[in-house]
Protein backbone atom coordinates (compact mmCIF):
# COMPACT_ATOMS: atom_id res chain seq x y z
CA UNK A 1 0.00 0.00 0.00
CA UNK A 2 1.69 3.50 -1.10
CA UNK A 3 0.67 7.02 -0.52
CA UNK A 4 1.26 8.61 -3.93
CA UNK A 5 0.65 12.82 -4.12
CA UNK A 6 0.10 14.49 -7.29
CA UNK A 7 0.91 18.11 -8.20
CA UNK A 8 0.04 20.17 -11.79
CA UNK A 9 0.41 23.99 -12.82
CA UNK A 10 -0.89 25.24 -15.50
CA UNK A 11 2.00 27.21 -16.32
CA UNK A 12 5.61 25.72 -17.10
CA UNK A 13 7.20 28.57 -14.74
CA UNK A 14 4.71 27.94 -11.97
CA UNK A 15 5.95 27.39 -8.71
CA UNK A 16 4.77 23.37 -7.69
CA UNK A 17 6.90 23.96 -4.19
CA UNK A 18 4.30 24.56 -1.74
CA UNK A 19 2.39 21.66 -3.30
CA UNK A 20 4.73 19.34 -2.85
CA UNK A 21 6.18 20.13 0.24
CA UNK A 22 2.62 19.71 2.14
CA UNK A 23 2.08 16.34 0.05
CA UNK A 24 5.97 15.39 1.85
CA UNK A 25 4.33 16.73 4.97
CA UNK A 26 1.44 14.27 4.43
CA UNK A 27 3.33 11.23 3.94
CA UNK A 28 3.55 10.82 0.01
CA UNK A 29 6.48 8.29 -0.62
CA UNK A 30 6.59 9.66 -4.46
CA UNK A 31 4.84 12.42 -5.86
CA UNK A 32 3.86 13.08 -9.98
CA UNK A 33 4.16 16.03 -11.27
CA UNK A 34 2.96 17.59 -14.12
CA UNK A 35 4.04 20.65 -15.30
CA UNK A 36 2.95 23.57 -17.44
CA UNK A 37 -0.09 20.76 -18.25
CA UNK A 38 -4.08 22.03 -17.89
CA UNK A 39 -5.98 20.75 -15.55
CA UNK A 40 -8.77 20.43 -18.94
CA UNK A 41 -6.46 17.64 -20.36
CA UNK A 42 -7.58 14.12 -19.78
CA UNK A 43 -4.35 12.48 -20.42
CA UNK A 44 -1.43 14.27 -18.81
CA UNK A 45 1.84 11.95 -18.53
CA UNK A 46 2.71 12.14 -15.39
CA UNK A 47 -1.25 11.30 -13.96
CA UNK A 48 -1.21 8.63 -16.59
CA UNK A 49 1.82 6.95 -14.93
CA UNK A 50 0.25 7.16 -11.71
CA UNK A 51 -2.42 5.56 -12.45
CA UNK A 52 -1.05 2.75 -14.04
CA UNK A 53 1.12 2.61 -11.03
CA UNK A 54 -1.88 2.16 -8.42
CA UNK A 55 -3.27 -0.25 -6.89
CA UNK A 56 -5.96 -1.85 -4.49
CA UNK A 57 -5.31 0.11 -0.96
CA UNK A 58 -3.17 3.02 -2.11
CA UNK A 59 -3.72 6.37 -1.42
CA UNK A 60 -3.79 9.52 -4.31
CA UNK A 61 -3.15 12.20 -2.49
CA UNK A 62 -3.51 15.83 -3.72
CA UNK A 63 -3.20 19.45 -2.19
CA UNK A 64 -6.31 20.58 -3.86
CA UNK A 65 -8.84 19.13 -5.76
CA UNK A 66 -8.06 21.14 -8.91
CA UNK A 67 -4.53 20.15 -9.47
CA UNK A 68 -6.47 16.33 -10.16
CA UNK A 69 -8.51 18.18 -13.01
CA UNK A 70 -11.01 21.27 -13.88
CA UNK A 71 -13.41 19.05 -15.99
CA UNK A 72 -15.76 18.02 -13.32
CA UNK A 73 -17.08 14.82 -15.40
CA UNK A 74 -13.35 13.90 -15.78
CA UNK A 75 -12.54 14.37 -11.99
CA UNK A 76 -15.79 12.41 -11.48
CA UNK A 77 -14.79 9.62 -13.16
CA UNK A 78 -11.49 9.37 -11.92
CA UNK A 79 -12.96 9.00 -7.96
CA UNK A 80 -15.58 6.50 -9.23
CA UNK A 81 -12.74 4.58 -11.06
CA UNK A 82 -10.75 4.91 -7.56
CA UNK A 83 -13.53 3.63 -5.73
CA UNK A 84 -13.96 0.92 -8.09
CA UNK A 85 -10.28 -0.30 -7.98
CA UNK A 86 -9.92 0.27 -4.04
CA UNK A 87 -8.29 3.56 -4.07
CA UNK A 88 -7.90 5.83 -1.23
CA UNK A 89 -8.12 9.80 -2.02
CA UNK A 90 -7.69 12.77 -0.14
CA UNK A 91 -7.13 16.27 -1.20
CA UNK A 92 -5.84 17.98 1.63
CA UNK A 93 -7.20 21.77 1.33
CA UNK A 94 -10.20 20.63 0.22
CA UNK A 95 -10.70 18.50 3.73
CA UNK A 96 -11.95 15.62 1.36
CA UNK A 97 -10.69 12.38 1.83
CA UNK A 98 -12.40 8.55 0.88
CA UNK A 99 -11.81 5.18 1.71
CA UNK A 100 -13.59 3.04 -0.31
CA UNK A 101 -12.85 -0.06 1.88
CA UNK A 102 -14.67 1.48 4.70
CA UNK A 103 -17.25 3.70 3.22
CA UNK A 104 -15.15 6.84 5.27
CA UNK A 105 -16.00 9.96 2.85
CA UNK A 106 -19.01 8.38 1.13
CA UNK A 107 -22.19 10.23 -0.55
CA UNK A 108 -21.13 13.48 1.59
CA UNK A 109 -17.43 13.26 0.36
CA UNK A 110 -18.99 12.34 -3.38
CA UNK A 111 -21.35 16.10 -3.10
CA UNK A 112 -18.51 18.14 -2.07
CA UNK A 113 -15.79 16.82 -4.86
CA UNK A 114 -19.07 17.31 -7.43
CA UNK A 115 -19.57 21.03 -5.75
CA UNK A 116 -15.97 21.80 -6.07
CA UNK A 117 -15.36 20.30 -8.94
CA UNK A 118 -18.17 22.17 -10.44
CA UNK A 119 -16.81 25.57 -9.29
CA UNK A 120 -13.43 24.70 -10.97
CA UNK A 121 -14.74 24.26 -13.90
CA UNK A 122 -16.92 27.28 -14.10
CA UNK A 123 -13.45 29.33 -12.97
CA UNK A 124 -12.12 28.12 -15.83
CA UNK A 125 -14.47 28.54 -18.37
CA UNK A 126 -14.83 32.24 -16.57
CA UNK A 127 -11.12 32.58 -17.59
CA UNK A 128 -11.57 31.32 -21.02
CA UNK A 129 -14.49 33.75 -21.96
CA UNK A 130 -12.86 36.63 -20.19
CA UNK A 131 -9.63 36.17 -22.51
CA UNK A 132 -11.92 35.64 -25.81
CA UNK A 133 -13.25 38.83 -24.78
CA UNK A 134 -10.05 40.39 -24.33
CA UNK A 135 -9.02 39.13 -27.12
CA UNK A 136 -12.06 40.54 -29.52
CA UNK A 137 -11.82 43.90 -27.90
CA UNK A 138 -8.12 44.37 -28.74
CA UNK A 139 -8.29 43.44 -32.26
CA UNK A 140 -11.94 45.93 -32.38
CA UNK A 141 -9.37 48.77 -31.59
CA UNK A 142 -6.56 47.15 -33.56
CA UNK A 143 -3.94 46.32 -31.60
CA UNK A 144 -2.68 42.70 -31.53
CA UNK A 145 -3.68 40.82 -28.46
CA UNK A 146 -1.16 37.96 -26.90
CA UNK A 147 2.45 37.59 -26.19
CA UNK A 148 4.21 40.24 -27.50
CA UNK A 149 6.05 39.69 -30.33
CA UNK A 150 10.08 38.86 -29.67
CA UNK A 151 12.47 38.74 -31.93
CA UNK A 152 16.02 37.93 -32.67
CA UNK A 153 17.16 41.62 -31.69
CA UNK A 154 15.03 41.05 -28.14
CA UNK A 155 18.31 41.03 -25.70
CA UNK A 156 17.01 37.71 -23.65
CA UNK A 157 17.25 36.29 -27.41
CA UNK A 158 20.95 37.45 -27.78
CA UNK A 159 22.15 36.92 -24.39
CA UNK A 160 20.55 33.07 -24.60
CA UNK A 161 22.54 32.39 -28.12
CA UNK A 162 25.60 33.75 -26.47
CA UNK A 163 25.18 31.27 -23.23
CA UNK A 164 24.61 28.36 -25.40
CA UNK A 165 27.97 29.23 -27.43
CA UNK A 166 29.57 29.17 -23.89
CA UNK A 167 28.35 25.41 -23.41
CA UNK A 168 25.62 26.17 -20.72
CA UNK A 169 22.66 23.88 -20.90
CA UNK A 170 19.17 25.25 -21.64
CA UNK A 171 17.90 24.56 -17.88
CA UNK A 172 21.06 26.76 -16.57
CA UNK A 173 20.65 29.42 -19.05
CA UNK A 174 16.81 29.78 -18.18
CA UNK A 175 18.18 29.99 -14.97
CA UNK A 176 20.49 32.58 -15.88
CA UNK A 177 18.11 35.32 -18.07
CA UNK A 178 15.15 34.61 -15.92
CA UNK A 179 13.03 32.25 -18.63
CA UNK A 180 11.69 28.73 -18.45
CA UNK A 181 13.24 26.08 -19.98
CA UNK A 182 10.82 25.78 -22.71
CA UNK A 183 11.30 29.66 -23.80
CA UNK A 184 15.07 29.28 -23.86
CA UNK A 185 14.77 26.33 -26.52
CA UNK A 186 12.14 28.93 -28.50
CA UNK A 187 14.96 31.50 -28.24
CA UNK A 188 17.44 29.38 -29.49
CA UNK A 189 15.58 27.75 -32.08
CA UNK A 190 15.31 31.65 -33.59
CA UNK A 191 17.97 32.23 -36.41
CA UNK A 192 20.98 34.89 -34.90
Amino acid sequence: MARLGYVRVSLADQNTDLQIRELEAAGCERIYKDQGISGTRVSRPELDRMLDRLGAGDEVVVWKLDRLGRNTRHLLELLDDFKVRGIKFRSLRDGIATDPASEVGGAMAQAMVTIISAFAQRERDQLSERTKAGMAAAAANGRKAGRREVTTDHEKVKRAHELKARGLKPTDIGKIIGASRATVYRYLGMES
